[in-house]
Parts: structure tokens; C-alpha cells; sequence
């Protein structure tokens, strides 16, 4: 049967992966050799075929040696274990499909005369990817099968699911199995068992040694969450709860390899010793790791004041006439009057200021009457020598620069005339064009008043 399987389908032990666990489930270790386990699961991660293809080995191998080697049949759930705590949907899809675990039953069978440890191993994993796996839809078949065996009456062991590592990484703090001396009280109540017991010579007892390998192992599932973490949460990007089961992780591998340090001083087996020293190297690197990450997660000084620092305004660029809003320049205004079509912007400059003293002095007067003008000495002589009058015409006409007095002729004064009416007629385009400053209507008073002069 075994040459037809391997005629159709091929050797599954020929490929890659299969190779990988082949070696790594070989009976004549002394322990299981992590470093080609997590190796194994960077083929499958990689690789599109790598997960069937790990199946295919892992079933192989264990229908090989179910009754024979139960050293290889814990090898290799050592080996499925770490897969599945370290591999992605693809390889959860395999393993948890109701065939596969059906299959991990099989190993329970009375004619194949398990030993304890092995019982204790399959049922624990299909209680523990029965729980981790309840929410999802497409990994319940496993959850099938679980329900099965409870109602047929299989006790599973007693463990507490919330110790165990976890297999994705948790969105909250996992209360991961501390290492402290034996006299510490857990939160439980009843004291925690330290790493190890040997005795005083040195040497471990069968029992002993099974409960350390327990032991080591979740030391090294406790290391490669935290490598994984280390690996997914970038530095100064992680959550909050990422962050605290970060620090967690941190301090629990910390109390771990203390612990370490005094087995490797006392233990006298020297593939235990080769072992724990490993785990101890391979600490120190995550440590090293855990160490940059923290030192790229703590911004520098520097990058602190230039974030509490308002970013600084950009000079924007000058504004077109057209944008500006309120802008008081004289050139501004103009420019602005000449493109509204008002008349020339020149004119309107140079005559504002004079156009207004002149229309002050016409208002003045306006209050003036014939019976103020007997009363103020005014005599024929006087109107028709102008310039004797104090405040008359020839003041208003009289050239800035302070020159010698001049008799005002007809032509001068209808020049003076026109530039009156103009900028009169300039006046309105800048106040209001109606009530009593009508350009009209001071036009009209203007030259009325004008030929009463002249009169």
C-alpha cells in the first residue's frame, strides 16, 4: 500500500518540507532541535505547496511510527504544534479540517497502546485549536470533532487555556506562566512549580525530565511570540495593548532565563545542558532585538520639539491687484479706479487733496449774503481790484510757489472753472452720490455762484 501511495502521489518525505521534518522527527536526537523546527515553518510561510506538503510528511510519519516510536509520534506533534502557533490560515485550513483531526484520533486507539504523554498531547491540542478556533467558520471541524469526543465521554486534560501560549498574536495581555521561586504564591492560590527540580547530584528523574521539556517549551513559545511581535508591530506604530504585551513578554523571558542560568549550573546532563545554553543564546538575540525596537520606538529629542513646534507659516505669494482686499497705496488705488472705468487715475491722485480745499472754501461761501457782504467794508473799488480782498480769488488761484500777486484775467478764471467742475465730478466716484453733494447740484451752485461774483 505504502509503494502505490508513493508511486501516485510521490515520497512525501522528497520534498522540501518533508525532508525538514523528516530530520527533525528523527528518533536518535536527544531532544527536538528548534532551530529545523522554526526553519520548517519559514518553508511553509514561503512557499505555496509548503503546507500541503507538510501535511503529507506529518501524516506520513505519523502512521509510520503509531505503535512503534513514540519518540518520533511526539517529535512530530511537537513539530504540528509549532506549525500551527506559527503559520498562517493556509496551514490552519489543513489542520483543522475534520479528516486531519480524525486522524490525530486514530493515534488514541487501544490497539496502539499510546503511552500517557502521547493521550495527553493529542487531546490537548484539538481542546486548544477547538477554543482558539470557535470563531472562525472556516476551521470548525475541528471544533466538530471536539464535541464528539465529549459526548462519547473523553476527559480531556485539565488545563487552563488562558496559560497556554497563544497561537495568533492576542489583542489583550495573556497571562503567560511566570517564573519565580517556589515559595511564591501564584494568583491562584497554590504555588508555581519552578522551571525545574533537579535533585542535588545533578541528575533528573524520567518524570523530571518530561515536566522541564514541558517547561522549556513554553519558554520557547513565550520567544517566538515576542520574536514574532518584535517582527509585526513597528516601532512607535503599535497599540497600546501591543505595546503592554510587548513589555509583558519582555519581563516574563527575562525571569525565564534567570532561571536558566541556575539550571545550567547545576544540571549535569550535557544535552540538557547544550540545550538550556541555546535557549539562553537564543534570549540574548531576542533581547539584543527587543532592544533596537525600543531605541526606534523613542523619538529623539530633537524630533520631539520639532513635533511640539507649529509648523512654520510658508511665505505665500504676493497678491494680484485684483485679490487684494483693503490695500491704503495710493499707485494701488489708482490702478484699481482706472480698471473700474472711473476716470483718469492721474488726475484723481494729484487733484483729490486740491479739489477738496477748493470745495471747502465754496462751502464757506455759500453762508455768505448780500447784507454780510455790505457789513464787511466790500466797496465797487474793492471788487474790482480782487486781490486787496483777504481769502478772495486770488488766494485760491495764486501759484503755489509763493510768487509775485498776479490780476486774475477771463481766461484764467474759466480755467480754474473746468478744473473745479472736475474734480467736483471726481468727488462722487469716491463718497455717496446722493443728498445735498449731488455732482449736479454742486455744479449748478458753482457756476451760480461764480456769476454772482462776477456780477
Amino acid at each position: 500500500m505504502s509503494f502505490i501511495q508513493n508511486a501516485l502521489i510521490g515520497n512525501p518525505f522528497s520534498t522540501p518540507v518533508g525532508s525538514k521534518i523528516e530530520q527533525a522527527t528523527d528518533a536518535s536526537q536527544a531532544s527536538e532541535n528548534w532551530a529545523l523546527n522554526m526553519e520548517i515553518c519559514d518553508i511553509i510561510n514561503e512557499t505555496e505547496e509548503g503546507s500541503k506538503d507538510a501535511i503529507r510528511a506529518i501524516k506520513k510519519r505519523l502512521s509510520q511510527s503509531a505503535g512503534k516510536d513514540y519518540t518520533v509520534v511526539m517529535y512530530t506533534l511537537t513539530i504540528l504544534e509549532t506549525c500551527v502557533k506559527n503559520c498562517g490560515k493556509r496551514f490552519h485550513l489543513l489542520t483543522c479540517s475534520k479528516d486531519f483531526v480524525q486522524e490525530l484520533v486514530k493515534l488514541l486507539s487501544p490497539k496502539n497502546d499510546p503511552p500517557t504523554v502521547v493521550q495527553e498531547k493529542v487531546l490537548s491540542l484539538i481542546q486548544c485549536w477547538a477554543s482558539a478556533f470557535q470563531a472562525d467558520q472556516d476551521l470548525l471541524g475541528v471544533n466538530v470533532v471536539y464535541k464528539d469526543l465529549l459526548a462519547k465521554g473523553i476527559e480531556f486534560p485539565a488545563t487552563d487555556l488562558d496559560s497556554l501560549a497563544p497561537i495568533h498574536t492576542p489583542r489583550k495581555s495573556v497571562n503567560l506562566p511566570e517564573v519565580v521561586p517556589a515559595s511564591a504564591p501564584s494568583p491562584s492560590g497554590s504555588p508555581i512549580p519552578p522551571l525545574d527540580s533537579p535533585n542535588h547530584t545533578g541528575t533528573l528523574t524520567m518524570e523530571q525530565r518530561a515536566k522541564l521539556q514541558s517547561e522549556l517549551d513554553v519558554v520557547q513559545s513565550n520567544m517566538n511570540v515576542l520574536g514574532e511581535m518584535l517582527s509585526e508591530v513597528k516601532p512607535g506604530r503599535g497599540e497600546r495593548d501591543e505595546l503592554d504585551l510587548l513589555q509583558e513578554l519582555r519581563a516574563v523571558c527575562q525571569s525565564m532565563q534567570q532561571r536558566l542560568m541556575e539550571l545550567i549550573s547545576r544540571i549535569t546532563n550535557d544535552s540538557l545542558t547544550e540545550e538550556l545554553l541555546r535557549i539562553n543564546d537564543d534570549m540574548n538575540n531576542l533581547f539584543l532585538r527587543y532592544s533596537r525596537w525600543e531605541k526606534n520606538t523613542v523619538p529623539s529629542a530633537s524630533a520631539v520639539i520639532a513635533n511640539a513646534i507649529p509648523p512654520t507659516a510658508v511665505a505665500k505669494p504676493a497678491l494680484k491687484n485684483d485679490d487684494s482686499l483693503i490695500d491704503l497705496d495710493d499707485d494701488d488705488l489708482a490702478d484699481t479706479v482706472n480698471k473700474l472705468g472711473l476716470g483718469d487715475a492721474s488726475n484723481f491722485s494729484i487733484n483729490a487733496k486740491k479739489g477738496t480745499d477748493e470745495f471747502d472754501m465754496f462751502a464757506q461761501s455759500r453762508n455768505v449774503t448780500y447784507e454780510s457782504a455790505k457789513s464787511s467794508g466790500s466797496t465797487y473799488k474793492d471788487n474790482i481790484n480782487p486781490d486787496q480782498i483777504p481769502g478772495g480769488i486770488s488766494s485760491a488761484t495764486r501759484a503755489p510757489e509763493g510768487g509775485g500777486e498776479e490780476s486774475v484775467t477771463s481766461s484764467d478764471f474759466e480755467r480754474f472753472l473746468a478744473e473745479r467742475a472736475a474734480a467736483a465730478e471726481n468727488l462722487p466716484t469716491v463718497s455717496a452720490t446722493t443728498g445735498p453733494n449731488n455732482p449736479s447740484t454742486l455744479k449748478k451752485e458753482t457756476k451760480k455762484k461764480a456769476e454772482d461774483l462776477l456780477a
